[in-house]
């Protein structure tokens, strides 16, 4: 019994180093490798795949040389790597110190195929750890704090996976056979539980569209709260032998829920999350309670599990710059969750390696009483302030904040807080909030948090990833219009609220991100942006702001000065925003209407993002 719960530990902790590796591994291909996009796509999944498919070697190296080496050598590569990340993030040296961590840990996990018999248990409360943990941190992973704190507790983390994995080293598991199809489905439910069943980051942003179809003036109110549910639902399933007559129930619920999200409203997130979870775990439970099949293929089965991971992945985020749909891909691999633990046998009885009932219900209340500590830790503590009266000028600034990542490929919202300095009102574009390839951060929480404004967010591509206003005045009347597509990969809209500076003030802003096809103006986009824009002001003094991907003169900037805007930055031009380190195209852009005079317009230098964000000085008009 000992040595079943030291093989527990270990991979437990193990999967908690490992996915610490993969937020950083995932983003910095996009960010440093992919160079903003201008890698083609297709090589950028080249490079991504061809990490996995090296470690197809990883179950030859294990039986030539012998697993108790094989993964005592790799563990300890992947406990440096993480270690190095957190001393030295940033650069290309962040992409190759992430990808031998990465490596290590595909060949640690081979390794530990050959030696843990039921990893179920282990994979369980390690991705239920990490979630947590992840949640505990506001989704900002230690990774990136650069604070000694984050050093004692990666240290610390790292310490007691090496440990682990000595101790269970020298305590062989013997000739017991393996549970193949839970090795391989390792990979997809790491896949299925980033995106979906244990995400806090989308866990929160579920709970902002019970309040409209522009989300909340949020945070929302303790947003992490659906963690608190999944987390332990999850856990149930995982840990607990299911009846044989519920056998159909968890691959339902796993179908229903990953469709929900796939396809179904965003105010239907929150049911997704949670049928996920309950759908996720219970078909864990179903092949953890099989029956032991030859050891022989149980290393083939782990890494073949991660490539599938590693696929799944790379064409689910490459849809975005090759303009495919993606909404079934998750569905997918949902359905080979589903078809691999319904075509198991059943054990004859319940495998001792399960922790006992009493156990799971420990481990589940634990794990709700984390998630709702982090829920009211990083509640709605953001409030509007109304100040003395209105304003005579308003300090407005423009930034495309590129997911959070700076040109050096950090995370770095501290960066993107200096770079913003001190404004009233803030337009964001590409603002991702839970993307599994971003790392799972909830940029516009995070950011939002460091400024103390509370801000409106309305999806675009997904209900993850689109703009947002910030605020240090309430904001009234969100709206959100979809945007013609007109052949673009990435789906667009245009946000409009209202700031209320009280007395009857009252300023129309609007947020978009044009996304034409490559090559083409999105004239067709400025237009309906205009549209909109107008239509909703009704008269009351506009803003139109953020990444418009057009330069002056171009017929997408015509179109804003066409419906009566002017040009907010005119007096500082020429202003070129991207790229950051080099700036030499003008393609950020504040419009205002007539009404409101614009002055002390600047681009502020900087690499948090890919652009530079612009600032600009707005007169309001006498009441």
């Amino acid at each position: 019994m000992r040595q079943r719960r030291l093989g527990t530990v270990a991979l437990a902790l193990g999967i908690v180093v490992l996915t610490d590796v993969l937020r950083v591994f995932l983003p910095s291909v996009i960010t440093i490798f992919g160079q903003a996009a201008s890698t083609p796509a297709e090589l950028l999944g080249a490079f991504a795949l061809g990490w996995f498919v090296v470690a197809f070697a990883a179950p030859f190296l294990v039986a030539r040389v012998g697993a108790d080496v094989v993964g005592a050598t790799a563990v300890l590569l992947l406990g440096v790597s993480r270690l190095t990340l957190t001393a030295a993030p940033g650069g290309r040296a962040q992409l190759w110190l992430a990808s031998a961590g990465l490596l290590a840990g595909l060949i640690w996990l081979a390794a530990t195929a050959v030696r843990v018999a039921h990893p179920v248990p282990g994979l369980a409360l390690g991705l239920t750890a990490s979630a947590l943990g992840h949640a505990l941190l506001g989704t900002y992973d230690l990774v990136w704090w650069q604070w000694w704190p984050a050093w004692v507790a990666s240290v610390a983390l790292v310490a007691a996976l090496l440990a682990a994995e000595v101790t269970f080293g020298r305590t062989r598991d013997g000739d017991t056979p393996s549970v193949g199809p839970a090795w391989l489905l390792v990979g997809p439910t790491l896949l299925l539980g980033g995106m979906l069943a244990l995400s806090p980051a989308v866990a929160g942003v579920a709970m902002s569209y019970w309040y409209g179809e522009a989300g909340t003036a949020g945070p929302p109110l303790f947003a992490l709260a659906p963690l608190g549910v999944a987390a332990p639902l999850f856990l149930f399933g995982a840990l607990t032998a299911p009846r044989h007559r519920w056998r159909t129930v968890p691959p339902v619920l796993l179908l229903v829920g990953v469709l929900l999200n796939g396809f179904g409203p965003p105010t239907l997130l929150t049911l997704a999350v949670l049928l996920s979870a309950a759908g996720l775990g219970g078909c864990l439970g179903l092949v953890g309670a099989a029956s032991p099949v030859a050891r022989s293929g149980a290393a083939y089965a782990v890494v073949g599990g991660m490539l599938v991971f590693a696929v799944a992945s790379v064409l689910y985020y490459a849809a975005y710059d090759l303009g495919y749909p993606n909404q079934w891909l998750p569905a997918v691999v949902a359905a080979l969750i589903v078809v691999v633990a319904m075509r198991v046998n059943p054990a004859a009885e319940r495998s001792p390696q399960l922790p006992s009932t009493r156990s799971v219900r420990w481990y589940a209340a634990l794990a709700a009483l984390v998630a709702f500590a982090a829920a009211v830790l990083h509640g709605p503590w953001l409030t509007a302030t109304n100040r003395d009266g209105p304003p005579e000028q308003v300090r407005l600034v423009a930034y495309n904040i590129r997911m959070g990542f700076g040109l050096d490929g950090r995370f770095d919202p501290r960066a993107l807080h200096r770079a913003i300095g001190r404004a009233d009102v803030v337009v964001l574009s590409e603002v991702d909030r839970g993307w599994l390839l971003n790392g799972g951060h909830d940029t516009l929480e995070l950011l939002a948090a460091r400024l103390g404004m509370p801000y409106v967010f309305a999806p675009a591509a997904d209900p993850l990833w689109g703009d947002a206003v910030l605020s240090r005045w309430p904001v009234q009347r969100a709206r959100t219009r979809a945007l013609p597509a007109v052949g673009a990969p990435t789906g667009a809209q245009a946000l409009g609220v209202t700031v209320d500076f009280s007395d009857g003030v009252r300023l129309a802003v609007v947020s978009t991100h044009l996304q034409p096809p490559p090559g083409t103006d999105p004239v067709v986009q400025a237009r309906a942006v205009a549209d909109f824009a107008t239509e909703y002001a009704d008269g009351a003094p506009l803003v139109v702001a953020g990444d418009l991907n057009t330069e002056p003169g171009d017929p997408a900037f015509t179109a804003f000065a066409g419906a009566g805007l002017v040009d907010a930055l005119a007096s500082a031009r020429p202003l070129p925003t991207s790229p950051a380190d080099d700036p030499r195209e003008q393609i950020d852009h504040v419009f205002v209407s007539a009404d409101l005079v614009a002055s002390d317009a600047v681009a502020v230098p900087g690499t948090a993002s890919d652009h530079l964000p612009v600032a600009v000085t707005l007169t309001l008009p006498a009441s």
